[in-house]
Parts: C-alpha cells; sequence; structure tokens
C-alpha cells in the first residue's frame, strides 16, 4: 500500500511540475526567525489562493498535511499571504521541529498538484560527529555500460543539509538525496550522481560542497579520476628490492640490539592506539596518536596534541 501510494506521488509531481513551481530549492533560517516560502504558478491563483494546501515531509516519511490557506486559524504560527501569480507561506518563530520539505498544493482542479518542493533548514545541523567523505568507483569497478557513479555522504548530522555537486566549475541540478536515521537520532545523507566514464576519466575535478546552516561556510570533498599506475618493474628491479629491504632491516635490528641491549632494562614503548582512517578520493588520511612522551620521559600536554577542527 506505502509502495503504491509513494508511486502515485510521484505521477502526481511529475505531471504538476508544468503548473507548480517552487523557487527555493533551499532555505537556511536562523532560530525564531520568518521562513518564507514560495509557491508560483503558471496562472493567477483563484480566489487569492484559498485553494492552495501546504505539506511538509520530514525523516523520508509521507508528506503531511499541515497548512490550508483557506483557515484562518493559528495565523500566529503560520499565514498564507498571495500576491498575483505566487503564494507565500510564512511561518513565524521558526524551531528546529520545522524543517523539512514542503510542498505547495492546489486542490482547486479533481486531483491534488503538487510544487516540486523547497527545504527549510532551521539551525545548524554540524555536530563534533560529522563527517563528510566523496566516494568514486575504481577504474577496475566501472560499469560495462560507460557510466561511473560517485557519492557524496554526509554522516552524524543533527538535521538537513544541502548537498551540491560541480564538476570542474559546472553546477549540477540539484537532488534529493537519500535520508538514513542512525540509533543514536543522527541522519546519513547520501547524495548520487551519475555520469559517462568518459567524462570521469577526463580528468575534470568533481567537487561535493555540503553547507549546514546559512552563516557557516561549506565542506568541500574533491573527487578526480586516479592517474594511471607507474609502469611494472623490470625482473631485475624485484630482487633487488628485496635484497635491499632484508639489508636495511637486518642493519636495524643490529642498532637496536646495540644501543639498547638488555642489560641497561631498555622496556618496550606503549603500543599506539589504532589509528582513524578516512577514505576520500581515493588516498586514504590516517590520523595516529603517537606516544606524547619526550626523550627526557616527560609528557607533553594535552594542548599539543592534535584537535579536530569545526568547518
Amino acid at each position: 500500500m506505502l509502495l503504491a501510494e509513494y508511486l502515485l506521488l510521484s505521477l502526481v509531481v511529475v505531471q504538476v511540475r508544468l503548473f507548480l513551481h517552487q523557487p527555493q530549492p533551499f532555505l537556511f533560517v536562523h532560530m525564531n526567525d520568518i521562513a518564507e516560502i514560495q509557491c508560483s504558478s503558471q496562472n493567477k491563483f483563484l480566489g487569492g489562493g484559498v485553494t492552495v494546501q501546504w505539506y511538509r515531509r520530514r525523516d523520508a516519511g509521507a508528506p503531511m498535511l499541515i497548512k490550508r490557506c483557506a483557515d484562518k486559524q493559528n495565523v500566529s504560527k503560520a499565514a498564507c499571504i498571495a500576491e498575483g501569480d505566487t503564494v507565500t507561506l510564512k511561518i513565524y518563530n521558526v524551531q528546529r521541529d520545522d524543517s523539512g520539505v514542503y510542498y505547495c498544493t492546489d486542490s482547486y482542479v479533481s486531483f491534488l498538484e503538487f510544487g516540486n518542493g523547497s527545504t527549510l533548514v532551521v539551525g545548524d545541523s554540524y555536530t563534533s560527529n560529522t563527517w563528510v567523505l566523496s566516494l568514486a568507483p575504481s577504474p577496475s569497478s566501472l560499469l560495462a555500460n560507460g557510466t561511473a557513479h560517485l557519492a557524496c555522504m554526509v554522516l552524524g548530522v543533527s538535521n538537513l543539509v544541502q548537498i551540491s555537486w560541480n564538476i570542474s566549475g559546472e553546477l549540477q541540478e540539484p537532488r534529493v538525496p537519500r535520508t538514513l536515521k542512525a540509533k543514536d537520532g543522527s541522519f546519513v545523507f547520501i547524495n548520487l550522481i551519475s555520469v559517462p566514464v568518459d567524462t570521469w576519466a577526463s580528468g575534470k575535478m568533481f567537487t561535493c560542497d555540503v553547507k549546514f546552516n546559512s552563516s557557516g561556510r561549506s565542506v568541500k570533498r574533491i573527487a578526480r579520476y586516479p592517474e594511471a599506475p607507474a609502469r611494472q618493474c623490470s625482473h631485475h628491479t624485484v630482487p633487488l628490492a628485496a635484497a635491499a629491504g632484508l639489508l636495511l632491516l637486518s642493519v636495524s635490528l643490529s642498532l637496536v640490539w646495540t644501543l639498547c641491549p638488555s642489560r641497561l632494562g631498555c622496556q618496550p614503548r606503549i603500543s599506539a592506539p589504532p589509528a582513524s582512517r578516512e577514505h576520500q578520493s581515493g588516498i586514504v588520511y590516517a590520523h595516529l596518536d603517537f606516544d606524547s612522551r619526550n626523550r627526557g620521559g616527560r609528557t607533553l600536554p594535552q594542548s599539543a596534541r592534535g584537535k579536530r577542527a569545526k568547518p
């Protein structure tokens, strides 16, 4: 039943984009401010827009009716203002719960007409556990049909975010990301794009741009097609490299035994904790927490160690 309703809603949205248009794909509003979401029509709204209704979708659920413009109740929270071919939904004193994707509808005809939707983000979605990753295909995993799929993942956010793709300066049409909700209540957003293999392998720069609020700067992640691997070594190079490695290992062990004999009471160093890794653009970044003791045995203060910076 839910699948049938979703397919019907998708069909209606495709049909009515010719009639209703929402010119604001994303709106970022501060807490306690006023949000103004616009909806325009090819023709003037009849009856001053009283037939317009507003739906909101949150957490990837079904759209829920939140405001009938003909209803004059609770206008202190949400009100409709009609001016010619545009109806504006004004939401006063917005809170985080007001975030979501808003759809305008017109029930004047026999079936319900939906607009293309406007995403409202109230407040800051960034948290201390937020990560932004760009995932790109390797040359060996490209599909035979000549298509390359790239993904931008945003993890550990508290609210909606704006995700956009830019290919060497050309902004791509925004797409609705896939939404997942983690057990801790945070959200995961995945924005996918598909391009021809020739475009991906042309050396162009694919930039994922994520915006969390109205005032803070965005976070960017870049993906590029990896360069061709170096030519294979000759059959003489491999044995020489192996012999050199064994020689270096032998010399290192000899130095350790000479400089730190067992009679001096040298103690093994405390093993470092596992490194945290971040895969981006085909490169693995490792964040290591080395032992903070210096040669004199003193411990460096906590402030001298690396900290994670907020964008």
